[in-house]
Parts: structure tokens; sequence; C-alpha cells
């Protein structure tokens, strides 16, 4: 079970984690692929099929674009990656700490971007939600956006 705290980043949990792992980078294009493959391979403990690890990657690479692209809009700032199993979920966490969204509900609607200047398609949440099994978005203006991820394994 989390909740959401009243400080903006801080999210409260009523349980502990069989494991976690916790990266800081920056806001970089090159640092894409580091988190795609820092959290298929955290996963790697729960078995996954090739499917699911690239579903994982897939869904990452998108959260982490969206930092890049949106949530810093060219500046510097640093992403946070806070990947944890408890039983057979694994939910990954990605922040940044930049502009927010404006209307999130909005945001997550099908080919809608905020940058179609850069030619941007407007799926990266559409692609989150298709290939994570849950997705929740929390933003606030000049705070920063996070993006909470979970995906289910078979249990052995």
């Amino acid at each position: 079970m989390m909740k959401q705290c009243e400080k903006y980043n801080k999210i409260e949990r009523d349980t502990d984690y069989q494991d976690e792992m916790e990266i800081l980078f920056d806001a970089k294009s090159e640092n894409e692929n580091f988190a795609r493959v820092v959290a298929a391979a955290f996963c790697t403990r729960c078995n996954p099929t090739m499917e699911e690890i690239s579903d994982i990657k897939t869904a990452v690479s998108e959260a982490v674009t969206n930092c890049i692209v949106h949530g810093y809009a060219g500046t510097t700032g640093k992403v946070h990656m806070h990947c944890f199993l408890e039983e057979h979920i694994l939910t990954i966490e990605i922040k940044d700490y930049g502009v927010g969204i404006d209307n999130v509900e909005r945001a997550m609607q099908p080919m809608y971007t905020s940058k179609p200047e850069l030619e941007r398609s407007g799926m990266g949440f559409s692609f989150m939600e298709a290939f994570m099994d849950e997705l929740q978005v929390i933003s606030k203006k000049n705070i920063g956006t996070t993006v909470i991820m979970k995906k289910r394994f078979c249990a052995e």
C-alpha cells in the first residue's frame, strides 16, 4: 500500500521490500540506455521472460526520456530511479525535479505532446501503460514529476 505524503516526492510505504536499489544520474540522453539496463538487470531475480524484460526496458526508456525532454527541457538536472521488489511485483519509480506537468490527465492522452516542435509522438505514457501492469503519475508544477510503474511476475 502506497500513499502520497504532503511533501511532493516522498512516498510512504507500509511494507518492507524484499530487495531494492536506487540510482541518481544526470538527465542526459546517453544515460537513458544505462537506466534501461540497470532496471532489466535488477528484475532478473524474478526470472522474467525476454518479453517482460523488453517491456520493462521500453517503459523505463520512455519515463527517462520524458524526464530529459519534458522535465528539464534542455537544462541540466538529475533523474532518480528507485526499483524494489515486493513478493512477485517489481515497482520502478522514476523522478525528475524539473518543470512538472500542468495537466497530468491531458499529458497521458495518446498523441499529446508539449513539444510538437521536436517531433515527439506523444505516446510515452501510452507505451508505459501498455508495457507495464500499473502506471501512476504524480506531478507538481516547478517541483517535478514521479512516474510509478509496476510489473507482476508469475510465482515460480
